[in-house]
């Protein structure tokens, strides 16, 4: 029989552990807004094509899909806090000499290292999120995590463009040293005896054969495509595109409709882990499937801004809905009791393939047969998850109680 999840006053709280990881990641938010504006503006003083400015973007995004499997190696092998720490090192040292560059392929060799040590911190924090949060509030954990990153991206290019002022190279040190000293914090919080961070593993490494044959990470693989592809890819890099071509003051509104987006999910997660860890995570990561296919779907027919604002703002509310309750399945899955390296890399790296081939494919559709179709095209990619989800998908919240 199932036994009901605690009230809200009697849930756990959230460990300190958690806390050091999301002031970490606000910080390494908040820096990587320093840097995201004016990346191509720098590398393009180079004296090289617009396509070779845009290659140093897209190298990070490819070095972090290549560096996943070697990362969840390392986790399941040395455990989370030193493979955390020795990324964000790496980052913080190749971003810091990014200002130093005396050429173009200085930028391009120095962006493929810091997409190494990106996606060593980024599936290590995860696998350490995994490790210490109570599933009871796997949802609530995760959610809190990501709002700090939400946030920093919000506030970084704000202040990005104060620092940019003073010239491209500044704000490359500035997140490098800020990097540093993130990950000089980490080490010495999680090192203290009341913040230690989790003691080894009680039993053996997930492989990653057994979560590829249960159901619900079949469907979480697809879902994170999805997400990666439609939320993380397209809106990005085409929804400027779009704004530009059809809207009178397209940078503006471009600008406004990005902005939407993130409010819409800066609002949601701050509900949405509490109702993933009290309804489940299957009606949260449905209901935020559906509202990307739909909004998503139909951004491409938005025929004013204040449309456009609207259904940014509700295809961010999808986005809010289901990323905390798909980390809180991820976590459910592997447990507290071993590493999942393997499992939550290869999580990561569905999330970076849509994220660096849907600008590609998508903005092929958008020139050859308009935005319309584009976008649909993302909304169908959702729409391919969601039924994957509704078929396949087990809660794996509801599995745990029984």
């Amino acid at each position: 029989m199932s036994t009901p999840l605690p009230s809200q006053s009697s849930a756990p709280k959230i460990p300190a552990t958690i806390w050091v990881l999301t002031a970490a990641a606000f910080v390494i938010a908040l820096g990587y807004g320093f840097i995201a504006p004016i990346l191509p503006q720098f590398t393009a003083s180079f004296g090289v094509s617009m396509a070779a400015a845009g290659a140093v973007v897209s190298v990070f995004a490819a070095a972090r899909l290549l560096g996943a499997p070697g990362a969840g190696l390392l986790v399941d092998k040395l455990g989370s806090r030193p493979v955390y720490i020795a990324g964000l090192l790496i980052v913080a040292v190749s971003t810091f000499f990014v200002a130093y560059a005396q050429a173009y392929w200085h930028v391009f060799a120095l962006r493929f290292i810091a997409g190494f040590g990106s996606t060593m911190f980024t599936l290590s924090a995860q696998a350490l999120i995994v490790r210490v949060a109570p599933p009871t509030i796997r949802g609530r954990a995760s959610a809190v995590y990501a709002s700090a990153f939400l946030l920093g991206n919000i506030i970084g290019p704000i202040m990005g463009a104060l620092l940019a002022s003073l010239g491209y190279r500044i704000p490359f040190a500035v997140y490098g040293a800020g990097v540093a000293l993130a990950a000089g914090i980490v080490w010495v919080a999680t090192s203290s005896p009341r913040r230690r961070a989790p003691l080894p593993p009680k039993l053996p490494p997930m492989r990653f054969a057994d979560a590829a044959a249960l159901p619900t990470y079949q469907a979480l693989l697809t879902s994170g495509f999805a997400n990666g592809w439609a939320n993380l890819g397209a809106r990005v890099s085409v929804l400027p595109l779009f704004a530009a071509s059809v809207f009178a003051n397209g940078a503006a509104a471009a600008g406004l409709a990005l902005t939407a987006f993130a409010v819409g999910t800066a609002i949601t997660l701050q509900f949405s882990g509490r109702l993933a860890d009290r309804l489940g995570r299957k009606p949260l990561i449905v209901a935020g499937l559906a509202a990307t296919a739909v909004f998503t779907g139909f951004l491409g027919f938005a025929t004013s801004v204040w449309a456009l604002l609207l259904m940014s703002v509700c295809a961010g509310v999808g986005g809010g809905l289901m990323n905390p309750a798909q980390q809180a399945a991820l976590a459910d899955i592997v447990g507290n009791e071993r590493s999942g390296g393997k499992v939550l890399s290869t999580f990561q790296m569905t999330m970076d393939a849509g994220q660096i081939f849907a600008p590609i494919i998508v903005g092929m559709l958008a020139q050859s047969v308009g935005f319309a179709a584009a976008f649909a095209s993302c909304g169908a990619i959702a729409a391919v998850s969601l039924a994957v989800w509704l078929v396949r998908g087990v809660d794996t919240l509801a599995a745990e109680k029984n």
